[in-house]
């Protein structure tokens, strides 16, 4: 959410940031409520300040007649208060809500663009594999090893799921153990946060106004959303704190299983693993000072790409256009990982720093040397979403025999040199 005073004063600042997000929000309406809301709250203000300067002047009156009048014109002071009261309150609401669906102010580095096809390719690294036959796509080889099995999670759960099976287990977890024993090191404090989240949880960390409510799996009974992304649950643990400004940055490495409907994505990567209902995933997140956070966004972006090298996987760095980020982000880089059967890369990481976007919707504040409080800035950044590193692994590694080799790094938490078929 954006400051109601940063819209007031930089009209046209907002209004600027909107039409780089590709985003309609009307801001002269939003003033316009906020002027009615204002005036509104002014009214009664003066009512609160009219009853306490009339309860004053009846203990010095001693008249009853004019203690009774005095009375009769609090009575109906008293009226009007609470129907304003009701106003303020209506008013209030509605503002909020067109509030919240402003996305973030995008930070000046930001490309220009409505959509993917308008992203800034930064580096290209790594060597990209060559292969002395025709590479295999990733569900072909996985099927071939028994690694992957849709067919029998479609029997239990319907389509867009899997069971992951054998050496894929394994790499699965060498992968999050790798990563723990990484970012450790680097001051991270390890964490599996609870996956179900209430409402204004949810909704506080901005995406909600992004994409229908329906992406999310909701139960009705319980009033709770399934986190679609592990930074939803890890960013708002700290909602209505205020941390000492020598405790920050504060960073977070999270594990946790992410759910989404995909409702946007009917007819893209309908088999397999890439686009799936339930994925595992590790999160960095971090609470900063504002003044650091471009700093702590390539901090992240740096950590992701050390975890790839650490990988020997080809990537790029892209850096995102205004209208492809998300609502709460301010800028987002993402690292696409190359697919060889696809001859092709494919986003498997990203990170973004939010700003002051969420902390101000879920109150999360720091205390300055002075004493004062600000909101603190927000980033997140994938460490690995399994299921594609997964992918990209088995496609980048796969052998003439379909077998997939350990990449060297792994092959301790693995206790293999290769998967093939057991």
């Amino acid at each position: 959410m954006l400051d109601i005073k940063l819209i007031r004063e930089n009209k046209k600042v907002v209004e600027n940031g909107c039409k780089k997000r590709n985003s309609n929000v009307n801001i002269d309406k939003i003033l316009e409520l906020d002027n009615e809301y204002r005036d509104k709250l002014f009214s009664l203000e003066r009512i609160a300040a009219e009853k306490n300067k009339a309860s004053r002047q009846i203990s010095k009156i001693e008249d009853e007649g004019k203690k009774k009048k005095i009375i009769l014109e609090m009575k109906n002071i008293d009226k009007e208060g609470d129907k304003l009261s009701t106003e303020v309150k209506e008013q209030k609401e509605k503002l909020e809500e067109l509030l919240l669906l402003i996305p973030n102010i995008p930070l000046e580095d930001v490309p220009a663009g409505k959509s993917e096809k308008d992203n800034v390719v930064l580096r290209e690294v790594g060597e990209k594999p060559k292969f002395d036959f025709e590479p295999k796509n990733y569900l072909e080889i996985a099927k071939k090893l028994d690694l992957i099995d849709i067919e029998r999670s479609a029997k239990i759960s319907g389509a867009r799921f899997s069971f992951l099976k054998r050496g894929l287990v394994l790499l699965e977890f060498a992968l999050v153990d790798l990563v723990f024993k990484t970012l450790i090191k680097e001051g991270f404090v390890p964490i599996i946060p609870p996956v179900m989240l209430k409402k204004d949880v949810a909704r506080g960390m901005g995406y909600f106004e992004q994409v229908d409510e329906k992406e999310a799996y909701y139960f009705k009974d319980d009033d709770l959303y399934l986190a679609g992304t592990s930074e939803q649950p890890i960013g708002a643990m700290h909602s209505g704190e205020i941390f000492n400004g020598g405790d920050l940055p504060r960073r977070y490495v999270g594990f946790s299983t992410c759910f989404r409907r995909e409702a946007g994505s009917y007819g893209k990567d309908t088999k397999g693993i890439m686009r799936v209902h339930q994925f595992d995933k590790v999160e960095m997140f971090s609470f900063c000072k504002p003044e650091e956070s471009k700093n702590e966004h390539q901090f992240l972006l740096g950590i992701e790409e050390k975890l790839m090298k650490k990988l020997d996987l080809p990537y790029r760095v892209v850096h995102l256009c205004a209208g492809d980020m998300g609502l709460p982000s301010a800028s987002t880089y993402d690292i696409e990982t190359w697919i060889p059967s696809e001859n092709y890369y494919r986003e498997t990481h990203s990170t973004s720093n939010c700003a002051d976007f969420q902390a101000r919707r879920l109150s999360i504040r720091y205390k300055k040397k002075d004493g004062k409080l600000d909101f603190v800035h927000t980033l997140n950044g994938t460490a690995f979403a399994i299921p594609r590193i997964l992918i990209a692994i088995i496609e980048n590694y796969q052998r003439k025999d379909c077998f997939i080799e350990i990449p060297e790094v792994l092959k301790p938490y693995v206790g293999l040199d290769f998967i093939g078929k057991n």
